[in-house]
């Protein structure tokens, strides 16, 4: 059979048609199979109510909100123990604090116990720590860290590069953003998948903001939320607290009533003085431009009671709100980065906060409470190759969850100790049962802002908490019905059988988490030993 060079011509195509094919199918493949790029963005004490996409309306965050849009908002995100540290130590782990061993702020965390960095440095990741962590000691699992020591500082703050302290010029939330983009492009190893935790200390009290949003906000006046003059009746252990705006917030440390004159006179006075000490001139000039005709109508209105109250309340939420402002900024850079250098559709993107906080409802600022707006946290999520634009998850998710999330999305193992659930395929949408309880517990007590100790469990509508050590108090919410938890309907007979069910439900956690009466004791008795208090 001859074959002429017309017909040669069109096999000759063919020929490098199916070659083409193959080579497109086995690009595809090999995309597919290639293992995500993950960011872990988290930011402290930034609650729910403060990022635009919740719908508050208090403030803007377009670029956090670029998150929710492109993939996915969690309603239903909560933290183990809100209080920053033992927070921090749930995530890496994924172990509840009495296991981890990280049950407040005070006791020491033990590096050497596995945690999901270390699982995926030894998988091939290339892993990164830069920012706040909050957990003393040099990290482990990471083959860069740069990270605050302790809570940080607002102006010139040290950071402790791979064990070597230094102290950087500038405002730490744009520093901290820095650091991680000359790590993405400068000392990345680009054909590795990274991990990088890129943890801002902002909003973190005692909000102090950048200088160019100093003036954010003076146009708004903020209404306080329906409880901000809450009574507490039916909640002795809620009315015990010390975190109270109008009661407790120092006009000088958190309100920043540094007047020259020192006719203000607090108990915190010199400790912000030495925060604000570390300005540069310039700073300090644009800084006192602002603040010291503040500080002057302050003196001279001389307020009290419920106009003191509401004066406090938003001279807070102005300041908090602008320290997340430059926080959002940050985001916008790091996910431009991504978009720009063609690592944004390989590239998981999670921004959250280790735990809620206080907005003026209850009249609070701070966290702790297993009340919602601290046990609440942000969660959002970004992976175009997986997650649908704007999926909204309405399942109950912790941070214990993130550690075995990331370890799935890598494909590795999750060790059979990690106490969290993956939860990939919840916001994939390819299972819709999820957990129906979970579990929270609080340790640092007696303590800062005293709030007692207390544990307790929580479902889609009730929520069970037991105050304990030296008390003995329960209460119990139809969050249905009171979203505010104003009303305790533990004693009541109409709620019989909920409370019954809910003691079943706590029960349950306990036994499945490993928690009991006398973890607790031990727990206490470390606390109380690393504080040296006498009880």
């Amino acid at each position: 059979m001859k074959i002429n060079l017309n017909q040669i011509g069109i096999l000759t195509c063919f020929a490098l048609t199916l070659l083409g094919c193959k080579e497109s199918k086995k690009q595809i493949s090999e995309e597919k199979n290639q293992r995500p790029n993950i960011i872990f963005i988290m930011s402290d004490d930034h609650a729910y109510q403060a990022i635009s996409a919740y719908g508050y309306g208090l403030n803007n965050t377009p670029n956090i909100d670029r998150i929710a849009n492109e993939g996915a908002i969690f309603n239903k995100g909560f933290v183990t123990n809100s209080i920053c540290a033992p927070s921090r130590a749930v995530m890496l782990t994924g172990k509840h604090s009495f296991v981890n061993g990280k049950v407040d702020n005070i006791s020491p965390f033990n590096w050497d116990q596995d945690n999901f960095a270390k699982t995926l440095q030894k998988s091939g990741y290339q892993t990164a720590l830069i920012g706040k962590i909050h957990l003393d000691g040099l990290p482990q699992g990471f083959d860069y860290s740069n990270v605050l020591p302790g809570q940080g500082q607002y102006y010139s703050p040290e950071f402790i590069e791979n064990g070597v302290k230094k102290t950087l010029p500038g405002y730490v939330t744009n520093v901290t953003t820095d650091i991680a983009l000359n790590w993405l492009e400068n000392k990345r190893e680009k054909d590795k998948p990274f991990l990088m935790l890129y943890h801002q200390k902002a909003p973190h009290r005692t909000w102090m903001p950048e200088e160019k949003y100093l003036t954010l906000f003076d146009d708004k006046t903020f209404d306080p939320p329906a409880n901000f003059f809450d009574d507490y009746e039916g909640r002795p252990a809620a009315a015990a607290h010390e975190m109270g705006i109008f009661k407790d917030m120092d006009l000088v440390y958190d309100l920043k009533m540094l007047d020259k004159e020192e006719e203000i006179q607090t108990k915190y006075r010199n400790v912000f003085q030495g925060r604000y000490n570390r300005m540069t001139d310039d700073q300090k000039a644009a800084w006192d431009a602002y603040y010291d005709p503040i500080i002057a109508d302050f003196k001279s209105k001389k307020l009290k009671g419920k106009e003191l109250a509401l004066w406090k309340y938003n001279r807070y939420m102005h300041d908090y709100l602008r320290t997340i402002q430059s926080v959002d900024d940050g985001v916008g850079e790091v996910l431009d980065y991504l978009k720009e250098n063609g690592l944004e559709k390989n590239t998981i993107v999670v921004y959250t906060s280790d735990q809620g906080f206080y907005l003026g409802e209850h009249g609070w600022f701070d966290k702790r409470f297993m009340y919602e707006e601290s046990f609440r946290t942000p969660i959002l999520i970004k992976y175009p190759k997986e997650i649908k634009a704007g999926t909204v998850v309405d399942g109950l998710v912790q941070n214990l969850d993130f550690a075995p999330t990331f370890l799935d999305y890598a494909g590795v193992e999750i060790p059979k100790e990690i106490q969290g659930e993956s939860f990939r395929k919840l916001v994939n949408g390819e299972v819709s049962e999820w957990r129906h309880a979970i579990y929270y517990t609080y340790y640092e007590f007696p303590g800062e802002h005293h709030v007692k100790r207390h544990y307790g469990v929580r479902t889609d509508r009730y929520k069970l908490i037991h105050f304990y050590y030296d008390v003995d108090q329960w209460e119990l919410y139809d969050l249905e019905k009171d979203p505010s938890e104003m009303s305790n309907v533990y004693n009541d007979p109409a709620y019989a059988s909920v409370k019954a069910d809910m003691h079943k439900q706590l029960e349950n956690m306990r036994t499945k988490y490993g928690d009991s009466d006398a973890l607790n004791a031990s727990s206490l008795e470390h606390y109380l030993t690393a504080k040296k208090i006498d009880h």
